[in-house]
């Protein structure tokens, strides 16, 4: 390999790690929580309220998955021991399955510390405020 073909590829690298880099570390840092990704109550879709009131009474919940550990594994959300945060199906109007709208609350059942809506499936979390 010449030097000047070794140039070339260390530029290469150079730049496309310039470029993918900084989107690489985004996906691996939780999210941060404030009012950019943030939602009102009131802004969530009408199944999504439901859900809501329903997860501060305790249920009961539509699906059996309802009020499961959320392993936060795309580690979103603020880091969290097991079993600290718990999801909830969002029905999906006319939806034959429980679809890509959730809530996770993370901390009592009935009194949680925080509860996030999600509409794609945990790809992006916003805080749900009062």
């Amino acid at each position: 390999m010449t030097r000047s073909t070794s140039m070339k590829l260390v530029l290469a690298s150079i730049l496309l790690v310039a470029a993918w880099g900084p989107n690489l570390v985004q996906a691996r840092e939780p999210m941060a929580v404030s009012s950019a990704v943030s939602v009102s109550l009131a802004e969530l879709p009408r199944q999504g309220v439901e859900t809501y009131h329903l997860i501060r009474q305790g249920g009961p919940f539509p699906h059996e998955k309802d009020g499961v550990v959320f392993g936060n594994r795309e580690r979103l959300l603020p880091a969290q021991k097991r079993g600290y945060y718990r999801e909830y199906t969002v029905a999906t109007p006319g939806g034959r399955n429980r679809g890509t709208q959730r809530i996770v609350c993370g901390g009592a059942p009935k009194t949680p510390d925080a509860c996030y809506y999600t509409a794609d499936h945990y790809a992006s979390f916003r805080l749900i405020v009062r």
